[in-house]
């Protein structure tokens, strides 16, 4: 299967007119005061709406989406990781917004074409869940179409923030910087995985699940590598995030709007183990599938 550098060096180009490192740090510095600062926003907005309760109270109630309001508000939160990366690359690379996503015309039908082939490869594991797994109900139907539109449109921000963030600009940037390949596509991985650390909700299985998220991003910093645009690394996030949000979930948190809770936690190891051993296996071929898409660009 042969790569073709040139979609990717086009979607790099941009980057390579202010690759120093110093700019990317200080960018991430500049996207992270950006998505506190939004963050502080949404929760003075909670709390001039709720009577002048506390900031913290109105953190709150974000919380860990446990709720269908919450769920949203939690959504809406990484539009500051949106915005910062978008400060980072006008005011400290002085290049274009639309720089971070690709052609357009090439994102939205790579996007399509990444969430179409997930929902074929995922459909057999949801019979399965369906058919084997002793599944509870979590919200009622009514509850969760009155909140669909809202939920489509907070995890298309959600899961786009992320891959601006990460297949966007930190591998743009570091592909720019090193003539390695590989810096591009691990470092962000990493750091992808890392920041879905939470031993408070997953316990033993905590450093299981930040793996196989950076295993995850790997496959979406390789596909954008090689479709040079985030739009089928958005499309399979998007695709996973509706299915671990708004169809199951363990409980723990993000569960505001799920329909039917899985009968484990995400904290129990040893039945967490082969599941991930699985989702890892279909995403594997997810990506196969993609990357045979891409064949002869």
């Amino acid at each position: 299967m042969q790569l073709s550098p040139l979609a990717y060096d086009r979607y790099v180009a941009p980057a390579r007119l202010r690759p120093q490192l110093w700019r990317l740090v200080l960018g991430v510095g500049v996207l992270m005061a950006v998505y506190f600062l939004w963050m502080g926003v949404m929760a003075g907005a909670i709390a001039f709406v709720r009577g002048g309760v506390g900031l913290d109270r109105a953190l709150g109630t974000i919380g860990l989406g446990d709720s269908p309001g919450s769920l949203i508000l939690l959504l809406l939160t990484f539009l500051g990781m949106a915005f910062g990366a978008f400060a980072a690359v006008r005011w400290l690379h002085h290049r274009p917004v639309a720089s971070l996503f690709g052609p357009r015309a090439l994102v939205l039908r790579d996007f399509g074409l990444g969430f179409g082939l997930f929902m074929l490869v995922a459909l057999p594991g949801v019979l399965w869940f369906f058919l084997t797994l002793d599944l509870t109900r979590g919200v009622a139907w009514a509850v969760w179409f009155l909140f669909l539109p809202l939920a489509i449109g907070g995890l298309l921000i959600q899961t786009g923030a992320e891959e601006i963030v990460f297949r966007g600009y930190m591998q743009q940037q570091l592909a720019a910087r090193f003539a390695a390949r590989w810096v591009a596509l691990v470092l962000p991985s990493v750091l992808f995985g890392l920041v879905h650390y939470a031993p408070a909700e997953m316990g033993g299985s905590t450093w299981w699940i930040v793996g196989v998220t950076g295993f995850f991003g790997f496959l979406m910093a390789d596909l954008t590598m090689r479709s040079g645009n985030i739009g089928m690394a958005w499309g399979l996030h998007f695709a996973n995030n509706m299915l671990a949000i708004l169809l199951f979930t363990t409980g723990e948190a993000l569960d505001g709007l799920a329909l039917y809770r899985l009968p484990f936690a995400a904290s129990d190891t040893e039945v967490l183990l082969p599941m991930i051993a699985l989702d890892m296996l279909g995403m594997g071929l997810v990506w196969a599938l993609c990357r045979l898409a891409l064949r002869g660009r």
